[in-house]
């Protein structure tokens, strides 16, 4: 398992999870940690061997986590806000591209092997807050500071839907199948069916949510300013279990393994390994198995001392170098046309 985490300071910090030589024992090794980026990092995402952070330096980094090392940028014109990557279910080991949404309301398309810029689309009328690719790669959702939602064709490359929303929304996310999408708004999470936007249930986490990650049949999990990580049953709109005072800060980042490579094995099914990050610089990682009466103790846990905004991770295993054909792809974004 590969976990990248992004700070306020302009660092990205790189681990490992591996395991010790005493069953159920792990660790995070540090791979790597370098001043990036020239101003605060807002998000990062990783697949497989690939890795990429954005900030407020209008720039995309990308990363070969197998050499941990920096490989190339590509350049913005405003702050890079979210990015996903996308890959065919068949295609597990390499991504096949990424988007990037940004400050000007904009969503950019790169094919990901190597990073070349495809499109450009103007989504939104001011800076989107959060981008989730639907599991198919036809379609994307995204909602801003303009407080709508919008939903991106990325087979046609154009904005196919645009709607006006009670109040902002900070994030947009589709569950693994793909049949239901969340949006949070401060404290409220809502659960919607893909099909039409219907409003499936509605679910109050108390104190802002910050960051969300989907788990297997139906789990959500969330964090925020409660400083806890909540597992949310979607189907019954309940809390299945929830790790109080997960940390001493507020939680920044969550991410759910749905494979598990850390013991040389795959396994289908509920995923079991989830971490967390929090703004006072503290990664800590779970084994939700052992959620019961009484706080349970992180398996591993990492200090980068820094105030953390972001964290991403993966567990695919890729023996391919990530590419990139064009050192300079801003000259060609300046050129793409905006619809």
């Amino acid at each position: 398992m590969s976990l990248v985490a992004g700070s306020y300071e302009r660092f990205i910090w790189g681990y490992k999870l591996k395991s010790r030589k005493h069953p159920q024992s792990f660790a995070l090794i540090p791979t790597f940690s370098f001043p990036s980026h020239l101003s605060t990092i807002k998000t990062v995402a990783v697949y497989g061997s690939a890795a990429v952070s954005g900030g407020n330096d209008d720039t995309i980094k990308i990363y070969d986590l197998s050499s941990s090392t920096e490989i190339g940028s590509l350049h913005h014109t405003s702050s890079i806000t979210s990015l996903s990557f996308f890959s065919p279910p068949s295609i597990s080991s390499f991504p096949r591209n990424l988007l990037a949404a940004d400050a000007t309301g904009s969503v950019s398309i790169y094919e990901a092997d190597p990073f070349v810029h495809l499109k450009t689309l103007k989504v939104h009328k001011k800076a989107i807050n959060s981008l989730s690719v639907h599991p198919s790669g036809k379609l994307a959702l995204t909602v801003g500071h303009d407080e709508c939602l919008a939903m991106v064709n990325l087979v046609r490359g154009r904005r196919s839907f645009y709607c006006k929303l009670d109040k902002e929304s900070s994030i947009v996310q589709f569950n693994q199948k793909g049949d239901k999408f969340i949006m949070v708004v401060d404290e409220k999470i809502s659960v919607h069916d893909s099909e039409d936007a219907k409003l499936i249930t509605e679910l109050d986490n108390k104190k802002r949510v910050l960051c969300t990650a989907a788990g297997g049949n139906g789990f959500l999990f969330t964090g925020g300013e409660d400083r806890s990580v909540t597992a949310w049953d979607t189907k019954s709109g309940q809390v299945a279990f929830s790790i109080e005072d997960a940390h001493s800060a507020r939680v920044k980042g969550i991410v759910v393994l749905t494979k598990d490579d850390v013991l040389g094995e795959a396994y289908m099914g509920d995923p079991y390994i989830v971490a967390s990050a929090s703004s006072d610089g503290v990664i800590r990682v779970w084994d939700v198995r052992t959620m019961g009466p009484g706080k349970p103790n992180p398996i591993a846990e990492a200090n980068t001392k820094s105030r953390l905004t972001c964290l991403a991770g993966s567990s695919f295993k890729s023996l391919r170098r990530p590419r990139l054909e064009n050192l300079n792809e801003g000259e060609n974004q300046d050129s793409a046309a905006a619809e």
